[in-house]
């Protein structure tokens, strides 16, 4: 019998691709506040649901009795949207899912931030090390990255409580091949005018999200783990530690980047999830790849 999984935000933009993955070896419960156009996906049953609202959440996580909860439904940033609402949402949204989850016994695999680490500053600190590890102090300043730890703290309150394993993955700026939105930036880098940018010029394509995603559902842990998931590059094409003293006028005393790696490691996921990130910009800029049919 084919164990069931279910995605919240299923129709954004990783959800969806998380959504397309699964769907081939699970059946795929896929929740968003509205439906797609297109009903008709094999491996997919589609459900609207307003997961702040609490019994909502647990009827449609209960009901369905899953093997494990993908958790990718919050608003993710605050560009279009008051903090406070988003706030609101996204830690009461992640509270419901994450207890209906854990009280069903389903392992949990769920999308928290990089900006946990205090990337939205308007002038944002030299991490203490680089690179940048799980266990680096957090720093958050807007309303968005402060719903993300509330989230982490739900995480860890339900792993306590019912004993499930929960994977807080912490993605970097996520791409999409063929419309890599850090094009841009790279082309009017200029070492020579830096200035501070918030996530070390770190991205991660969208499909090593979603394999990420599959090695925590495929992996035997136990308790509440943070992950990092970023690329194993920058996207400027330059050192990073160059890119990184010339922004912010200094690097920390504890700084191995050798090259241009990325400023944020990803050295846990490879250990616990035998996951390792292996799309660059390089390629992944200027690829043609065909997204999931039903957004």
């Amino acid at each position: 019998m084919t164990e069931t999984v279910i995605v919240t935000g299923a129709l954004g933009g990783a959800g969806s691709w998380i959504v397309e993955d699964l769907r081939f070896d699970y059946d795929v419960v896929a929740v968003d506040l509205e439906l797609p156009a297109d009903l008709d996906v094999d491996g997919v049953s589609f459900q609207a649901v307003d997961l702040t609202e609490r019994a909502d959440a647990w009827e449609t996580v209960v009901d369905h009795d899953p093997a494990a909860v993908v958790h990718f439904g919050n608003i993710p940033h605050e560009e279009n949207h008051a903090g406070g609402h988003v706030y609101e949402n996204n830690a009461i949204s992640t509270f419901n899912v994450l207890d209906a989850a854990g009280r069903a016994g389903a392992d949990i695999v769920w999308a928290s931030s990089e900006t946990v680490y205090g990337t939205h500053y308007p002038e944002p600190g030299l991490p203490e090390h680089l690179p940048v590890t799980e266990d680096h102090p957090v720093r958050p300043w807007n309303a968005y990255e402060t719903s993300k730890l509330a989230g982490e703290a739900a995480a860890e309150r339900v792993t306590n409580a019912y004993d499930v394993p929960v994977a807080s993955i912490r993605p970097s700026w996520i791409q999409y091949p063929g419309r890599y939105l850090v094009t841009d930036v790279r082309e009017e880098f200029s070492l020579d005018s830096a200035g501070r940018f918030g996530n070390l010029w770190s991205y991660i394509d969208v499909r090593d999200v979603v394999d990420m995603v599959a090695a925590a559902l495929d992996a035997d842990f136990e308790g509440h783990e943070v992950l990092n998931a970023f690329a194993a590059d920058n996207f400027l094409g330059v050192p990073t530690a160059g890119a990184i003293e010339a922004g912010y006028g200094d690097l920390p005393e504890d700084c191995t980047l050798e090259g241009d790696e990325s400023g944020f490691s990803t050295a846990k996921a490879g250990e616990l999830l035998d996951w390792e990130p292996t799309h660059s910009w390089k390629e992944a800029e200027d690829e043609t790849v065909s997204g999931p049919s039903f957004v």
